[in-house]
């Protein structure tokens, strides 16, 4: 299972990782724990909605889109917490 995505060449540690293909698309599911500090960070770049996305372990690279997302919890402004977010992104048919 592969440990980390990149996003826009920022380095997401993964807890999770499902790869599939759907109807010739890649599609990626992630599970991955996002601290107090990364949270800006973190949903900042998830607001673009679109990105580079790759795959080191695997070889694998496309560029893609949110298919679904959540979190379990909303606020992470408070210091020394830690949320359990999952991502799904699925390529985008250029």
């Amino acid at each position: 299972m592969p440990t980390e995505v990149l996003l826009d060449d920022r380095v997401i540690k993964v807890n999770s990782y499902k790869e599939e293909n759907v109807n010739g698309l890649q599609k990626i599911s992630v599970d991955f724990k996002v601290t107090s500090n990364e949270y800006h960070d973190v949903t900042t770049l998830l607001y673009k909605g679109r990105f580079d996305v790759k795959v080191p372990e695997r070889e694998l690279s496309f560029e893609g889109t949110i298919n679904q997302y959540s979190t379990s919890v909303t606020n992470l402004y408070e210091e020394n917490q830690v949320g359990d977010f999952k991502l799904t992104l699925i390529e985008v048919n250029n």
